[in-house]
């Protein structure tokens, strides 16, 4: 009798790697300004974050030689309450169907696979800046920005052409507001601001020294101080009332590049509407005076 064929048997799924979380990109942002123990608790949680989520603060302790307070304190430094809240965003975001990609250009990489690689990682850094952003810092900054008699917006380099939107952007709603780009006049108006101005920069890393020092010069003159800046510590973060943290991975090829830009525009086009809204009416009506004017630019 002929043989039946017998149905062949499927070769398992391979076990796919956990997503790279927001916490783990957190980590990645601020490992280098960790010290021994927090670098092994960090590794540790990037390296396990599906075991970490079904641990205990002991355990965890234990595992990576630490203490149960230092564990905590990493907790709060990226961000969480503590080691419960840790695991709860661990948990949510390893089961999230998003693909978690940061990867770096290469040599030999054809045109298909820089388009692949660029836009996965600009959507990832909306996401992680997305979970990331403090809902109570932006309602306090929008609140600062409503008060306020005049807006000065500080950028340098790449942050300058994000100053000069959130300027176009601010005047189109209304808001008596200024740019300043330039070194030189950045500390001539920050020191010339007082109680009644808030001062918005805009820096990715943080530490650049022309925008640290007019801000410092700002919140020593009594103006309300905000800034938009990469999550881990930098120095502007002490000068800043309000500080909205991006979550923009900068690979070898990309410093400087649109991923950053991208989450700090973000930011500003939730400003611009959390302003907007606050005061609808008068909003729309300068919306609408201000097309009205640029209409006679066009043809």
């Amino acid at each position: 009798m002929p043989t039946k064929n017998k149905p062949s048997k499927k070769a398992p799924p391979k076990p796919q790697q956990p997503a790279l979380t927001a916490i783990v990109a957190r980590i990645e942002s601020i490992r280098d300004t960790l010290g021994a123990t927090g670098q092994r608790i960090a590794d540790f949680i990037a390296q396990h974050p599906q075991e970490v989520m079904h641990m205990s603060v002991s355990e965890v302790a234990e595992r990576t030689g630490a203490s149960e307070g230092s564990v905590v304190g990493l907790c709060k430094t990226l961000g969480a309450t503590g080691f419960q809240q840790l695991k709860i965003v661990l948990a949510q975001e390893t089961v999230r169907p998003v693909q978690m990609i940061h990867e770096d250009l290469e040599p030999n990489d054809n045109a298909a696979a820089v388009v692949r690689k660029i836009f996965q990682s600009n959507v990832q850094t909306l996401h992680d800046t997305q979970s990331t952003l403090d809902v109570g810092a932006l309602e306090r900054a929008v609140r600062i920005l409503k008060k306020a008699k005049r807006i000065e917006i500080y950028g340098i380099g790449s942050a300058a052409t994000i100053a000069e939107d959130a300027h176009y952007r601010m005047l189109r709603i209304g808001l008596n507001a200024k740019a300043v780009i330039d070194s030189h006049m950045q500390v001539i108006s920050a020191a010339l601001t007082g109680p009644d101005v808030a001062v918005l920069t805009i820096s990715h890393s943080g530490s650049t020294h022309e925008t640290v020092t007019a801000t410092r010069l700002a919140k020593e003159a009594g103006a309300h101080t905000i800034c938009i800046t990469n999550f881990g510590k930098s120095p502007i973060q002490a000068f800043s009332d309000v500080v909205l943290l991006t979550m923009a991975r900068e690979t070898q090829f990309r410093t400087e590049a649109m991923t950053s830009r991208l989450a700090q525009l973000a930011i500003i086009d939730v400003l611009i509407a959390c302003l907007a809204l606050s005061d609808y009416d008068r909003a729309v009506k300068t919306i609408r005076h201000t097309f009205d004017v640029l209409s006679l630019k066009r043809y």
